[in-house]
């Protein structure tokens, strides 16, 4: 089985001091949740980069600083894009880790996020709700959701959302000004979290038209209304 766990916000200039932080408690708390390689284990990492071999990479401050301040100094970095990083972990048989994130960029157009692909064996036990959480309270995204292609094709082709245009899977995440636009009645599950917004369970893993119901629900109620164009600020 494979899911996505995603979180995207607007312009948010950081510096790599900040999104090692960032980085840093995002992967521990993977390693916390995923038991692929062992619950709490010290994950290596293999950073993917733009040109060249792939190299490993520890989760530990020191190592991720530098991969980003490498970052900033390749050819072609803008402080409006931001520092981008892309990690992979092959654990255990069937168990695959992706990991890519851009943040602390200027941009006006575009989103900056982090994207977690999971792929487990059909029988594991995630909890959908930890993974998103750990994104929401390590990134503070504007919104955020667990999905896979299903429900992206499905919203996609049934409901008519565009790609970039905010929208949940069967969690969502909202930041506090989007949940504030939740609409009267919304039975979804509702888990306030200490960085502010909530989270949604929306639907059980597998209910498509559930969590395309609901998104038209929030999008009819603003919660999922894009932010401006061009973006001045980090979220709704």
């Amino acid at each position: 089985m494979r899911r996505v766990v995603r979180g995207f916000w607007g312009p948010r200039e950081e510096s790599a001091e900040a999104l090692t932080r960032r980085w840093k408690l995002t992967l521990d708390q993977l390693a916390e949740i995923l038991p692929a390689g062992g619950w709490g284990a010290v994950w290596t990492w293999r950073q993917i980069h733009s040109s060249g071999p792939a190299t490993d990479l520890l989760p530990d401050e020191d190592s991720l600083l530098a991969a980003l301040r490498a970052a900033r100094e390749a050819d072609g970095w803008s402080d409006r894009v931001g520092f981008g990083l892309r990690l992979v972990l092959a654990g255990e048989p069937d168990w695959k880790i992706e990991v890519s994130g851009n943040g602390g960029g200027a941009s006006e157009f575009l989103l900056q996020s982090m994207v977690i692909g999971v792929r487990s064996p059909d029988n594991a036990e995630i909890s959908d709700v930890s993974l998103l959480a750990a994104v929401a309270e390590a990134w503070e995204p504007d919104f955020g959701d667990v999905t896979d292609d299903d429900v992206l094709d499905a919203l996609e082709d049934d409901a008519g959302f565009v790609v970039g245009e905010p929208g949940v899977g069967w969690i969502g995440y909202l930041s506090p000004a989007r949940a504030d636009l939740l609409p009267e009645g919304m039975t979804a599950g509702r888990k306030e979290l200490a960085v502010g917004g909530v989270l949604l369970d929306i639907a059980p893993h597998g209910d498509v038209e559930d969590v395309v119901r609901a998104n038209l629900r929030l999008r009819e109620a603003g919660a999922l209304q894009p932010l401006p164009s061009p973006m001045d600020r980090a979220v709704l």
